[in-house]
């Protein structure tokens, strides 16, 4: 009975982002709220004695609060960011993970930093497990504590309310990637694996327009997309990247990357409907230029694989996410 609430526990926690370019110089820029990564919520939670009873410190972005004690935590003072650093209860096994905390920049100020990591669940002579964890940041909202394995996706609601039609996402960003060939898949119920091909950091801001039917579903159509992915180090920080947002149906275009396309819909992201209900957001078709704008969605990450899929020891930062006009 303890394996399988420790097993629960981790699969869990660690499953829980025709036009052309708008390239014109930005006349002016709005900072996501919380966006230069100067606030953080510092929690102080208490794993299980089961797991060794360890007290870690995990962050949220939000305004600067010092919480103490085993809280489920939902977005603070107006911050709109949630991100890989969550709390998991399952059948009263509590466990956390930290992948995303803030750290000084050179020039004054603090950014996110994100690392992708292996997370032990070992209590001595029973079960040690091995999870593979990518640190990532979002708009929108984790539901803690997680509490069960099913449907992981469904644990976030992503993306946030948004009528405006920006240019471009801009941040300022550094990698330190390991430079390895190959990605570690560990889901800690078989040996760590090696999968061929790179990992790569990413970023991406998609624009939509959602709508509802009658029994509560929830579709939409892809109107903006801007997406990319870092597979090397940079030499330090590079400050103000452009990355343009693009409209309409961009797949025939020289820029278009595969992984620039639709959502697909055994991986879709969640939402809260007008019901009050959590549902998938079926992504249903690229959407007309011009089309009217309900939600943004924007992350970042130290990964771009699946679950328990990435690059152990990737380190990804972000700064400064603003939107060009």
């Amino acid at each position: 009975m303890i394996i399988k609430k420790i097993n629960l526990w981790c699969l869990s926690l660690f499953m829980a982002a025709s036009t052309v370019p708008f390239i014109q110089a930005q006349s002016h820029t709005e900072l996501i709220p919380f966006g230069d990564f100067e606030n953080w919520v510092t929690r102080d939670i208490s794993e299980s004695a089961l797991l060794g009873g360890k007290k870690k410190q995990v962050y949220a972005i939000a305004p600067n609060k010092h919480i103490e004690g085993n809280k489920a935590y939902s977005n603070m003072g107006g911050s709109p960011w949630a991100s890989s650093n969550v709390m998991a209860n399952v059948m009263g096994i509590v466990k956390t993970s930290n992948t995303v905390f803030p750290e000084d920049r050179e020039t004054g100020g603090r950014c996110a930093c994100m690392k992708t990591i292996i997370e032990n669940c070992k209590v001595i002579g029973m079960v040690n497990l091995k999870v593979l964890v990518s640190g990532s940041i979002f708009l929108g909202k984790v539901h803690e504590p997680i509490r069960s394995t099913n449907d992981p996706y469904s644990k976030m609601d992503m993306g946030i309310p948004f009528t405006k039609r920006p240019k471009s996402l801009i941040f300022d960003y550094k990698v330190k990637a390991t430079g390895d060939n190959y990605r570690t898949l560990s889901t800690g119920f078989s040996s760590m694996k090696k999968v061929a091909g790179k990992d790569s950091a990413e970023v991406y801001i998609l624009l939509q327009h959602r709508w509802e039917d009658a029994d509560g579903n929830v579709y939409a159509h892809r109107v903006g997309t801007g997406r990319e992915r870092f597979v090397n180090s940079t030499s330090g920080w590079v400050n103000n990247h452009v990355m343009p947002v693009y409209y309409g149906d961009i797949t025939k275009h020289s820029f278009y990357k595969p992984y620039m396309g639709l959502i697909p819909e055994d991986k879709c992201y969640y939402c809260q409907n007008s019901k009050g209900k959590i549902v998938p957001v079926h992504e249903v078709g690229w959407g007309k230029e011009d089309e009217e704008v309900t939600h943004m969605l924007v992350m970042a990450s130290s990964a771009c694989g699946t679950a328990y899929l990435g690059s152990i020891g990737n380190m990804f930062w972000i700064d400064n996410i603003r939107l060009g006009y």
